[in-house]
């Protein structure tokens, strides 16, 4: 059968029905059939797009290729010379603009499923004890990572396998940041697939201590001037949220959406068998339009809440990426477009009772190139609800910044870095949200790897001058 006329291999998943109810997860993964299947469309491009657009440079066309002769083991040791968390990006990562984005055979037909396949060699690799993790001999030199996010992860993986002592610190009870705190159970399993990538990254000889505070229990000047650590990289996100600034938003029932999906995920509040529980409500009203939002509002839904999302522009808008819109759609999630909050009503006892609304347009395209929306004068109305979650993006914590001699940020927070992750202050790197602000997780293991090279670069030019 000739490769163009082989349509898209479909991924199995649970049904809408069903799924809206539980927190397992939604896509179920190719069975090795459908796997070799969907490796067989791929081309081996000679100059292959998807590699360059891979944040972190995976070898996209050989590991599909041993996929395709069968060769899973030898697919796992591909990925794994670029890629420190293959079973997460190949759950979460915005495949459809970037890999598959670039895909060859996307110019006319559908993309490769490059993202399904790199989830397949990765769960086939966990499933059957298959590690691709060699530990290497320690070259006499300590890095200190600050965050287990996938920034912190990347970075510290990296400099593990060029024989650094690396030790990361986290500040909440449990490793893996937004991984672990911010996507919801039923598009990352904690327990099984993110433990194990974690587990994978210790195997290297890294090291997590957890409840460190930087900037409290430690600071970034300890770590260098007195704990001995030849570099400090800060790889934190950005985990203080934003609100509209509207009336009511004060009210009791109004969360931030950090703050719902990380009592709901890292206090797991969906099980009955936690005393940490969150109220979703009856109604909920999620005011954002990015995979966050769809996040926030996928897991109230499975909480129990009628939802729906409000965002100010239209879908052709959306940020969210499109299989979550699907997804969320599917599962009875109402739209609601170009409309966007101007209140919080309260009941007059100091809870929800609905959301004031104002109709938008579209008008010119802003900065970025999206077109402004625009309010339509005098059309206001009510959502009844009695829950609110706003899901508006989120910006570094100051917190390290203020504690640390001579590191600059910007206006907004963000720590100030070049595009090696240098920052102001010698033997101190940055990358990931931190400096950026909210962004994806394969873009912040792309700037922990490129940060990791930079470290070791930094640290080898001190012991020349030093010899």
């Amino acid at each position: 059968m000739a490769t163009e006329r082989i349509g898209r291999v479909a991924c199995p998943e649970q049904d809408p029905a069903t799924r809206a109810h539980n927190f397992d997860e939604v896509c179920l993964g190719y069975t090795p059939e459908q796997a070799v299947l969907e490796a067989g469309r791929c081309l081996h491009c000679k100059n292959p797009r998807c590699v360059a657009a891979c944040p972190v440079g995976v070898d996209i066309p050989d590991f599909i290729a041993a996929v395709k002769e069968g060769d899973n083991a030898k697919a796992a040791d591909i990925i794994a010379r670029d890629s420190t968390l293959p079973a997460v990006c190949g759950r979460v990562c915005p495949q459809e603009t970037q890999c598959e984005g670039s895909c060859v055979l996307g110019v006319r037909f559908e993309p490769v499923a490059i993202g399904k396949l790199e989830r397949y060699v990765a769960d086939w690799a966990r499933t059957n004890g298959y590690s691709t993790d060699v530990k290497a001999e320690s070259n006499g030199h300590k890095v200190a990572v600050i965050g287990s996010g996938p920034a912190g992860l990347a970075c510290a993986s990296d400099l593990a396998k060029k024989g650094y002592e690396v030790t990361i610190f986290e500040a909440l009870h449990k490793a893996g940041g937004v991984l672990q705190y911010g996507i919801p159970e039923f598009r990352l399993p904690k327990e099984s697939v993110l433990a194990h990538e974690i587990g994978e990254v210790k195997a290297l000889g890294v090291k997590i201590e957890t409840d460190v505070i930087a900037g409290r229990t430690v600071t970034v000047d300890s770590l260098l001037d007195e704990e001995g650590f030849d570099a400090v990289f800060i790889g934190t996100g950005a985990g203080l949220p934003k609100f509209m600034g509207i009336p009511g938003e004060n009210l009791n029932g109004v969360f931030s959406a950090n703050e719902f999906l990380t009592r709901n995920n890292l206090m797991m509040a969906f099980r009955d068998d936690y005393a940490t529980p969150i109220r979703a409500g009856h109604k909920a009203v999620v005011v954002g339009g990015g995979n966050v939002a769809m996040d926030a509002a996928r897991t109230a839904l499975r909480l129990g809440a009628q939802t729906s999302i409000v965002y100010r522009r239209s879908e052709v808008e959306l940020p969210a990426r499109k299989e979550e819109v699907h997804h969320a759609k599917q599962e009875g999630i109402e739209l609601c477009l170009l409309t966007n909050p101007v209140e919080i009503l309260d009941d007059g006892k100091g809870w929800v009772r609905g959301i004031r609304c104002i109709r938008m347009e579209l008008g010119e395209p802003d900065e970025r190139g999206r077109r402004s929306p625009v309010p339509v004068e005098g059309s206001e109305f009510d959502i009844e609800c009695d829950t609110v979650i706003m899901a508006l993006g989120t910006s570094p914590n100051p917190l390290i910044a203020s504690t640390t001699k001579g590191l600059e940020t910007t206006r907004k927070g963000g720590i100030v870095a070049d595009n090696e992750g240098v920052t102001s202050r010698p033997g101190v790197f940055a990358g990931g949200d931190a400096v950026t602000g909210a962004a994806t997780v394969i873009l912040a293991m792309g700037a922990g790897r490129t940060a990791a090279t930079a470290i070791d670069r930094y640290i080898k030019g001190l012991q020349a001058k030093e010899a």
